[in-house]
């Protein structure tokens, strides 16, 4: 059962409607409001907003409530942060510029918000139902913990799966064409519908999200159970998360204990599940524990810094197989497996190796692909007309197209 009844609910979701249509409005300006102090005023703004939100919910239900949506937002918002790692390993892999990735994270978090809110209504009422799921829900959150000290790159691989353009899982379901299309998720080319990067960088955020999602809505069930608070405290920690990426994304690499924190965060809110029928932790010390955690972290990374600290954050990885390219012409006008076959295909690429020509992963057979694995050409270039991008199977990453 919920504090909150529908005249609570009314006043969300109005709030929510405001802020929903400024951060848009935003959001459609692209690059124009993507400079560091203009991110840090909206960041600022959503925090403020939310902060105002837990005094308006402290003034109307009591004290206690308000220190306890405000310990759920706290630990969402810090949990939320290290979104922010594959965020920037995402606009990386995709090449997607800055002006457009206000788009990309923008949309992102709109899916978010839908998504966490089923997974928050049926966590809510699997613990209504079933109250022995504490320890489940306890259990998750101690492998998460685990995940966030040793699974970094698992999440790296997860993210560099769905993002490699010629490879994504995504292609699986529509073809994808890496070239950009202005702010257009899709894009029509020679009159076949296709992806561009955009979309294949929003699949990627909401994948990733859905992997946090499944951390942080058991560890705000250990600070509160009750739907209003749960979901409104995710909804104003999503919110600021677009901002907050454009005033963190280059300094958020060199928290270097964040992942340490928030790892000892989660066993914290485990800890706090497990023993809720034992120990009552006040909402003012669960409140004060997950902010010294984060605090902390940040300063404890501040005063011992990575030794490597002069190496740029995560640069777009490069092409290490460029002494592989041939002076090749196309080994044929089609693919050459589809054509001994009698299949159809989609788009042609051509081996910068041999001149081997096959189809791309968007075809039924993906010839291109069995040919680099068959013969170990990691490069490939496209030889549809208009276009000249090249990719490297092995590196994952497009290489610069041509001289001339």
């Amino acid at each position: 059962m919920s504090i909150a009844g529908q005249a609570e609910w009314v006043a969300f979701w109005c709030v929510i409607t405001l802020a929903f249509v400024a951060d848009a409005l935003v959001a459609q300006r692209g690059g124009r409001a993507s400079g560091p102090r203009s991110a840090a005023l909206w960041s600022a703004l959503w925090i403020g907003l939310a902060l105002l939100f837990g005094a308006g919910i402290a003034w109307r239900f009591g004290a206690d409530v308000g220190l306890t949506y405000l310990t759920a937002y706290a630990l969402e918002k810090s949990l939320s942060v290290d979104n922010l790692f594959l965020f920037i390993l995402v606009f990386s892999q995709t090449g997607i510029p800055p002006a457009l990735q206000h788009r990309a994270l923008f949309w992102g978090v709109f899916g978010a918000l839908l998504m966490r809110g089923v997974l928050i209504g049926v966590g809510v009422l699997l613990l209504e139902r079933f109250h022995w799921l504490i320890y489940p829900f306890a259990a998750l959150l101690v492998f998460a913990a685990g995940r966030m000290l040793w699974g970094e790159n698992k999440e790296r691989q997860l993210v560099e799966s769905t993002c490699a353009l010629c490879t994504s899982w995504v292609g699986r379901f529509i073809p994808i064409t890496p070239v950009l299309h202005g702010s257009r998720f899709l894009a029509r080319v020679d009159g076949r519908r296709m992806a561009t990067p955009l979309l294949v960088a929003l699949v990627a955020i909401e994948s990733a999200d859905l992997v946090f999602a499944l951390d942080s809505i058991p560890a705000v069930f250990a600070v509160t159970t009750d739907p209003f608070l749960v979901y409104t405290s995710n909804v104003f920690a999503l919110f600021g998360l677009r901002s907050l990426y454009f005033v963190l994304a280059g300094a958020v690499q060199k928290l270097r204990f964040l992942r340490l924190g928030l790892a000892v965060m989660l066993l914290f809110v485990a800890a706090k599940m497990v023993l809720a029928g034992v120990v009552e932790v006040p909402p003012a010390l669960s409140l004060a524990v997950v902010a010294c955690i984060f605090t902390v972290a940040v300063v404890a990374s501040k005063l011992v810094p990575e030794r490597s600290s002069e190496t740029p954050a995560m640069p777009r990885p490069s092409c290490t197989h460029t002494d592989q390219i041939r002076d090749v012409a196309p080994s044929s006008t089609g693919c050459e497996e589809c054509l001994k076959l009698g299949d159809s295909w989609v788009h042609l690429r051509m081996c910068l190796s041999c001149g081997h020509v096959g189809c791309c992963d968007s075809s039924k057979n993906k010839h291109a692909t069995r040919h680099f694995r068959g013969s170990g050409h990691p490069l490939m270039q496209s030889i549809e007309p208009g276009e000249s991008w090249r990719w490297c199977y092995v590196d994952q990453v497009m290489l610069d197209p041509p001289d001339g």
